[in-house]
């Protein structure tokens, strides 16, 4: 059994994978949790193969039931949660005379909504780690759209900036339990999610979703009295 474990939703692939497998890296116990099962089931089994433990949970994130499904699945496997990474994310671009209303309600569902809920699900775990160690860890993907609203994301620009202020509340009403938050806010990275804009901008050119996780590595590392409530990801000489 892994003497750390966490949590990684949105798993499967891109930013959520390689998150995934810093952890992995650094000793936790993994619980994937992703819509696609068999998407979901390829990723966890690449992640055993490099010597992991890895749990996975498929369904929609957005559901109270598949969140509560992954968390009692996470406790039963490994009895404690050492980090939450909130990485499931969709984004859909419309003008705003075109937007529809299941694609308001499916972005605010999985952008937020599913945040919201692994946090109340996740809270007991995440404070007996903070009292154990007060290095307690919830990484919360956000994007450089949610501090600087993007025109026909804007949709998904309102709904990553509430992952920034539901960020910043929680950095306060839990940092005194050991558990630290932070805001990830990358512009562009290297995933099938970019691929609209890859005509215009080269993958290359992007920012890597070894830079994501990297970091995430670094906050592992920092001491119990340093907390990154935020970090911003842009490309060299991209306006802020």
């Amino acid at each position: 059994m892994a003497e750390r474990a966490a949590i990684v939703t949105g798993g499967s692939s891109g930013i959520g994978l390689a998150i995934a497998g810093v952890l992995g890296e650094e000793g936790h116990g993994l619980t994937l949790a992703a819509r696609r099962a068999e998407k979901l089931e390829e990723a966890a089994e690449g992640l055993r193969e490099a010597g992991f433990e890895v749990n996975a949970v498929s369904g929609n994130l957005a559901d109270e039931a598949v969140v509560q499904e992954v968390v009692g699945s996470h406790r039963e496997r490994f009895g404690r949660l050492d980090v939450l990474v909130n990485n499931a994310g969709v984004g859909v671009g419309a003008a705003v005379g075109d937007i529809e209303a299941k694609r308001v309600d499916l972005q605010l569902g999985v952008n937020l909504r599913s945040l919201i809920l692994f946090y109340r699900e996740c809270a007991e775990l995440l404070r007996a780690a903070g009292d154990e160690h007060r290095r307690a860890l919830v990484v919360n993907m956000s994007s450089i759209s949610g501090k600087s609203g993007q025109p026909w994301l804007s949709v998904y620009s309102a709904t990553k900036a509430a992952v920034v202020g539901f960020t910043q509340a929680m950095h306060k009403e839990l940092g005194g339990d050991g558990i630290k938050n932070t805001a990830l806010c990358p512009a562009f990275v290297d995933t099938p999610m970019t691929d609209f804009v890859k005509d215009h901008v080269k993958p290359e050119d992007m920012i890597q979703v070894s830079d994501i996780a990297e970091t995430v590595r670094v906050l592992l590392k920092m001491s119990p009295a340093c907390v990154v409530p935020e970090i911003q990801f842009v490309r060299p000489g991209e306006a802020l």
